[in-house]
């Protein structure tokens, strides 16, 4: 017999789960309209490939997966796109996001599809499968499947030890893993082996809390009618003992370091859901359209139903006939469950539950009072935190000491505000300094994206400012290198031309004074001639030495 372990903490809360597993699963009726979210899972939202007035077929692809981080959204029956546009949808923001409307045809008319022969084909090529299958964890979280089954770096899948299947459905209420595991655990079984052979791990354990006889029985026939060597354990009844961490605790005893994935350690987890949808992509190649729900609450017929994805909750809680003083809905179970604003939301992957709740179920929190530090919130809490520290932080806008108290180990359970004497919202502090943080670390993100722009662009500049001067540099060499040789003169050449030059000119005037014709002149006129003549000739040849000794000074100058 498999030794268990224990972990921190933990609380007993009314499980209230009789009422809705008196009757089996029931399929949900065909909507008259289905909005089908492009985010469904954790990290980008898909993005569409259709378009309004376009005829899809059941399964059809209509959001491909964007990014790494992202997976694959279908049609989840035959029909027409009648709009693509920001709708409401589960959140706790209340903002609307991308969807896709669908107006069913009413003749589920499907994609061709075929089984994938797992067996034979490449562990790469069938997580691709999941992904475009748009596989993901069915247990809350829905991060992708295909992601987890992704070897980490320096954590290749051959150190996979244990892969756990996760069948303890802990939180009050909800029951829809109890009765997937009674009526189709032959799935859940088959689906498990085909996540052992993508991971390559060495056991498979099933643990299931002791609260769910039927559903062990079921899971322990199941598994020796495959004749696979997997072992279901039986866990005791405690929350959180469903949360992955916990359970990995309880059924191997290691535990996942802070910040750390349970891949690092050896172990992987998956919900059993999960692991019967993994079977239906590859057994019969059906993409993920629809899950089992939970309606339970103040209610008539509390039940199970297999609902397709994008069914309006108005219509899947009208099956539940909700009770008069019904007030309002969660969706998921009451510890961490969402409260809705409107009941013309969409049900997602992720939604697993949806409770009809009165003042008379869940009675109004009394005003909260001061903290006494009476330390029971970290007596509960399956961390090993300090909530009442966190408190203080998250309340005093100290987010720094808050990451170092370890906020971010904290899985919102809720089990520190249950346990509270003063009734003081812990979790909801707690959410709000982790999306505090988040968005400070955004903002710092988007800081540095922007100064390395502006680095770079400043780079940019500079260096085509340093391209530029080199091209007008070389394009000067080669224009100097282009041109002959010119001759070289002294400062002496230039000042003796000039001296010529002016000779020159006054010869010119000269010759251009004197008359053409003197044979007509008197002598007296002709004598005047005469001496102007004579006095010019003497004036030149007083200019020729000068120039000569100007010229031999400027010679000089230049030696």
């Amino acid at each position: 017999m498999r030794t268990l372990f224990k972990f921190n903490g933990g609380i007993h809360p009314p499980g209230n789960k009789e009422r809705s597993t008196q009757r089996g699963i029931a399929r949900a009726p065909l909507p008259a309209k289905l909005v089908i979210p492009f985010r469904q899972h954790a990290g980008e939202a898909a993005r569409p490939v259709v378009r309004v007035g376009d005829h899809v077929l059941k399964g059809q692809l209509i959001g491909m997966p964007d990014g790494y981080f992202s997976s694959a959204v279908h049609a989840s029956t035959s029909g027409t796109i009648a709009a693509i546009a920001a709708q409401p949808i589960a959140h706790p923001s209340g903002l609307p996001d991308l969807c896709a409307t669908l107006i069913p045809d009413g003749r589920e008319e499907w994609i061709p599809h075929a089984a994938v022969d797992y067996r034979n084909s490449d562990p790469a090529e069938l997580r691709q499968h999941l992904r475009m299958c748009g596989v993901v964890g069915l247990g809350g979280a829905v991060f992708p499947s295909d992601l987890k089954l992704r070897p980490l770096r320096g954590h290749p899948n051959k150190d996979i030890g244990t892969l756990i299947l996760n069948g303890a459905e802990c939180e009050p209420y909800i029951t829809c893993d109890d009765m997937l595991m009674r009526e189709r655990a032959a799935e859940i079984v088959q689906g498990a082996e085909m996540l052992r052979f993508m991971l390559e791990a060495g056991e498979v354990l099933i643990g299931i809390e002791d609260n769910k006889p039927q559903a062990v029985a079921a899971m322990r026939q199941a598994v020796a009618d495959s004749g696979l060597p997997f072992e279901v354990v039986v866990v005791p009844t405690i929350y959180p003992g469903g949360s992955a961490k916990q359970l990995i605790r309880v059924l191997t005893g290691l535990e996942v370091p802070s910040g750390k994935l349970p891949t690092e350690i050896g172990v992987q987890c998956f919900n059993v859901a999960t692991a019967c949808s993994v079977y239906r992509a590859l057994a019969h190649g059906e993409p993920l359209l629809s899950r089992i729900v939970t309606i339970t609450g103040n209610v008539r017929r509390a039940q199970n139903y297999e609902v397709l994805l994008g069914t309006p909750v108005q219509e899947l809680v009208a099956l539940g006939e909700a009770l008069p003083d019904t007030d309002r809905y969660i969706m998921g179970g009451p510890m961490m469950g969402l409260p809705l604003s409107s009941t013309a939301i969409p049900l997602v992957k992720a939604s697993n539950c949806i409770i009809a709740a009165s003042d008379k179920l869940f009675p109004p929190a009394p005003p909260a009072l001061p903290c006494i530090r009476c330390s029971r919130c970290a007596q509960v809490c399956p961390a090993d935190l300090q909530p009442m520290d966190l408190f203080w932080f998250s309340q005093s806008r100290e987010f720094d000491k808050a990451q170092q108290f370890s906020l971010f180990d904290c899985i919102e359970c809720g089990a520190c505000s249950y346990v509270c004497p003063s009734h003081i919202p812990l979790v909801q502090y707690f959410q709000f300094a982790k999306s505090e943080i988040r968005a400070r670390e955004q903002d710092q993100r988007a800081a540095d994206h922007a100064r390395e722009r502006h680095e770079f662009r400043e780079y940019r500049i500079e260096r085509e400012k340093q391209e530029k001067a080199e091209r007008l540099a070389a394009r000067e060499q080669a224009a100097k290198q282009a041109q002959p040789p010119a001759a070289s003169a002294t400062p002496a050449d230039d000042a003796q031309q000039k001296i010529q030059a002016a000779i020159a000119r006054a010869r010119e005037q000269a010759a251009a004074s004197r008359p053409k014709n003197t044979d007509n002149l008197t002598a007296q006129q002709q004598a005047e001639i005469a001496e102007i003549e004579a006095r010019r000739a003497k004036a030149h040849e007083r200019a020729e030495p000068a120039g000569e000794v100007a010229d031999n000074h400027s010679e000089g100058r230049s030696q």
